[in-house]
């Protein structure tokens, strides 16, 4: 598909500066653009690029500025990350949607499936389940007994959702993420571990996007529950009855322990490592690597390990670098004062 440069700051109430009829079919970035693309300039880190990009269009915020002649139409907008969201989103959308059921599927025939659903080769629909509208259910994706699913939700090749567990509307989940399956719970008898049932489920509500290979264990007791808008990247383990607030995202490889409570529209940067039965307040940014293993005030940022305020933790990171020469100066300083001291004896 190809838009001109006047179609696309029409759906993004943009203004154009250069040529409004210049026409693109594709995107790029802005340090590899190309002729006939459309690229974007959100991180000052690479203004530079502006100068000498070669794409035909660039979409700036609107405070932005050009020091030097820029070849490109740009089109100015109030925030130029998220209008390429848009577009994105835009041209998703555009692709074939699929539809209907493969002959080639299990369905029970106690589900309830709506009609518009679309059910890939070799997915495994179980006895009770409920499939709302427009969902989407990928190739060898299992849906175990009594799951719910809602509308317009996609379950990418291989997810796995064990019974029981409910998942909202307008969720992606990803190739091979496991929902459901049992928390880490044994008890210890005579030197051995007897395994503690898991009879809770997981809860995802709605607008939650999980990643590839993301694993949620079911609850102990109760639910192990995702809030509204989170969204949490591949490779990320989330224990029995831990609760993820509205809006929080979390980057690969982030472990959480069990009964874990995380606040709302935090940010977890990857591999944060959370001890288990703790409280996160909300609003709370956690630097990559850390390690939580205490509660966490709302409205903080923190860094390291054990993970401290992140003022804090630059201030220890210079000092570390220093340490070197510190250790020469207080080696100085032992040898002053031993002379010092054959002196005041002699």
């Amino acid at each position: 598909m190809e838009f001109s440069a006047q179609q696309i700051a029409d759906f993004l109430h943009g203004e154009i500066i250069g040529d409004n009829q210049v026409k693109v079919n594709n995107l790029s970035k802005i340090e590899e653009g190309k002729p006939g693309t459309l690229t974007f300039l959100a991180n000052p880190k690479y203004t530079h690029h502006i100068y000498t990009t070669q794409a035909s269009i660039v979409l700036v915020n609107r405070d932005f500025e050009p020091e030097q002649k820029i070849n490109a139409t740009l089109i100015k907008v109030d925030d130029a990350y998220s209008c390429l969201a848009q577009l994105l989103n835009l041209v998703n959308q555009a692709r074939p949607e699929k539809k209907g059921i493969d002959k080639d599927t299990y369905i029970a025939a106690s589900a309830t499936i709506s009609q518009s659903v679309y059910i890939g080769a070799f997915a495994y629909v179980s006895e009770n389940v409920k499939v709302g509208e427009n969902v989407k259910i990928y190739p060898q994706v299992y849906i175990g007994d009594n799951v719910t699913i809602g509308d317009n939700t996609i379950l990418y090749p291989g997810v796995k959702i064990y019974h029981d567990c409910v998942i909202g509307k307008n969720c992606i989940i990803h190739a091979s993420a496991v929902i459901g399956a049992d928390g880490f719970g044994f008890a210890p008898h005579n030197g051995a571990y007897v395994k503690i049932a898991q009879i809770g489920n997981v809860i995802i509500e709605d607008q939650v996007e999980i990643g590839a290979n993301t694993t949620i264990d079911r609850a102990t007791m109760g639910s192990t529950i995702v809030r509204k808008g989170a969204k949490l990247d591949n490779l990320i383990q989330v224990a029995h009855n831990v609760e993820i607030g509205e809006n929080t995202v979390m980057a690969a490889q982030v472990g959480v322990a069990g009964s874990t409570k995380i606040g709302s529209h935090c940010m977890v940067g990857g591999q944060v490592g959370f001890a288990g039965h703790i409280t996160i307040g909300d609003r709370v940014n956690i630097g990559a690597q850390s390690g939580i293993p205490n509660h966490v005030s709302s409205d903080t940022s923190i860094l390291g390990y054990p993970a401290v305020p992140a003022r804090e933790f630059a201030r220890s990171t210079v000092m570390i670098k220093k340490l070197p020469e510190l250790n020469q100066t207080v080696k100085q300083l032992q040898k002053e004062i031993e002379n010092l001291k054959k002196q005041l004896e002699k």
